[in-house]
């Protein structure tokens, strides 16, 4: 990838991140992190807290104490690991599905209209986004 456009890309997405995080932090009660972990597991889940928090770049204890509220509110399962029995799976629940999608849905839809307005390739950025991951979890 071109120096260039690669520097150009981390930048948008740490202003995406910043964005997000001055637009989420206590909104619907959701801050930007259970947002974010929330999304995660949507991706990976049934997945282990330790898994869960080397996804997230954090501690085991720092993803334990993240998902307490987040099981106490209804919005994660965590459960004994049959397989083995000091191993926690965490799943998304139907309300914590639901709670990421409408805490990330007026983001979305504002990102998307300021990256077009600003002439940026959006759905051409997404399809070869789209195609890239594919491309990656196919080997």
């Amino acid at each position: 990838m071109d120096d260039g456009l690669g520097d150009l890309l981390h930048r948008v997405v740490m202003l995406l991140g910043e964005a997000t995080r001055q637009r989420t932090d206590g909104r619907d009660g959701l801050t930007y992190s259970q947002i974010r972990l929330l999304g995660t597991l949507e991706d990976i889940e049934p997945v282990t807290q330790h898994r869960l928090a080397q996804a997230l770049s954090v501690s085991d204890p720092a993803i334990s104490r993240a998902l307490r509220p987040l099981e106490a509110d209804g919005l994660v399962h965590v459960t004994t690991d049959p397989e083995h029995a000091r191993r926690r799976l965490v799943r998304l629940t139907p309300a914590g599905r639901k709670a990421f999608h409408t805490a990330g849905k007026p983001l979305y839809d504002e990102f998307r209209t300021a990256l077009l307005a600003a002439g940026f390739p959006y759905e051409r950025y997404l399809e070869d986004t789209r195609r890239l991951a594919e491309l990656l979890t196919s080997g």
